[in-house]
């Protein structure tokens, strides 16, 4: 079992990135809801993922879509980030909010259009560059509505040529994450609608290609702590895009409806960890939040949702894994449970409150943000933006 000092020790090295994209106005199909205060300008938006990470110690770095982030000079944006204490996470491109890609982006039946997408790729690759990114994170909308409109192999195959095009011009030091989706905003099919057809995808482009799980992206019930599992002994789990489905997306507070699978989530990290076949792949892991809080406050969400990550790894950690494989090999099915529920049900807020008190960190972050001069500051001065982020526009 490990002891305080340990666990702090570990909670050290987690990094969650916060999304750009999430910190001003944002909304459903519905209704964007504009909130005082909320960033206008990626500018405002860093300055936003600073407040957060200056209050939880544990989101260094802020993820870009492109082109919702564009500026000229993209090394002016790291070193704006930089002088705020974070840096450039992943790198989003935007291969869905253009007329031509009504048919899809890389699977579509036209040349031209892949190789506008392709180049928007490049471009984006680009920015990575110029701003020090390692992960290009890839989703895409590609997909059919109808039976016969189009072939499932001949989009299958130019999905792969165009992914393989854009892994091979990436940096020595980067990588593609390959997202997938199983329905939305295509119902009939999708390109790459789970786990299997990116890890497929993945495989074939080697080791500059990685798979990235979106909690949001699965049928309701689906176990994703098993697919984390498999993919980690694939070693080709390549990141989280961290948030709740009960939208049939990624619109809710991750852990807020579902704390356990969170919890079972990071213990197949933290389990894969301690395995010589799957510690290199989790050493690669990359972690960021994909939400967008269209009710709650900004960066009020956004610690919520870093602070139910953290909770959930530190109770991970306390799962004592000699015990449990011991139960395992004995057939002790209900014994094993209680040693990884017993871990769920630690409460343990006391230590991660010591954990901050000795980082210098708010004991409680969230009510440090709520009282603090940064919210009033930019209450103040920021008014209320009509105009809507991007995401959920």
């Amino acid at each position: 079992m490990m002891d305080d000092a340990a666990l702090m020790e570990r909670l050290d090295v987690q990094a969650i990135e916060t999304p750009s994209w999430a910190f001003g106005n944002t909304g459903t199909r519905f209704k964007t809801f504009a909130q005082p205060g909320a960033a206008r300008t990626i500018w405002e938006k860093i300055e936003d993922a600073a407040e957060v990470h200056r209050m939880t110690g544990i989101a260094p770095r802020i993820a870009l879509h492109i082109p919702w982030d564009r500026v000229d000079d993209p090394g002016e944006l790291a070193r704006f980030a930089q002088a705020r204490g974070i840096g450039i996470g992943a790198i989003n491109p935007n291969l869905f909010q253009d007329d031509d890609y009504r048919l899809g982006s890389l699977a579509h039946p036209d040349a031209r259009i892949r190789e506008k997408a392709s180049a928007h790729l490049e471009d984006c690759i680009a920015i990575m560059a110029a701003t020090g990114a390692r992960d290009l994170s890839l989703w895409f909308a590609d997909g059919t509505n109808y039976p016969g409109q189009d072939d499932f192999r001949a989009r299958r195959r130019r999905m792969r040529e165009g992914l393989s095009g854009c892994a091979a011009r990436l940096p020595a030091d980067a990588r593609i994450l390959i997202e997938y989706k199983f329905f939305e905003p295509a119902f009939y099919y999708t390109d790459l609608a789970d786990w299997g057809a990116a890890l497929a995808h993945a495989r074939a482009i080697g080791p500059k290609a990685q798979v990235l799980v979106d909690l949001g992206h699965h049928a309701q019930g689906a176990n994703i702590e098993s697919i984390v599992a498999m993919l980690l002994d694939e070693g080709k789990l390549g990141g989280f895009h961290f948030n709740a489905r009960r939208y049939a997306d990624d619109d809710l507070i991750v852990g807020s409806t579902n704390p356990l699978e969170l919890f079972l989530i990071y213990a197949e990290l933290v389990a894969a960890e301690v395995d010589p076949q799957t510690r290199t792949c989790t050493r690669g892991v990359s972690y960021m939040i994909d939400q967008s809080f269209n009710i709650e406050a900004k960066i009020e969400g956004m610690i919520t949702s870093i602070l139910n990550c953290q909770e959930a790894f530190a109770k991970a950690l306390l799962i004592d894994h000699a015990a449990l494989a011991a139960a395992q090999a004995d057939g002790d099915v209900l014994g094993a449970n209680r040693i990884v529920m017993d871990a769920f049900r630690t409460d343990v807020r006391p230590i991660l409150a010591a954990w901050r008190r000795q980082r210098n960190l708010p004991e409680d972050p969230l009510d440090a943000h709520r009282g603090g001069d940064y919210l009033r500051a930019i209450r103040r001065d920021r008014g209320t933006a009509s105009a809507a982020s991007g995401y959920g526009d």
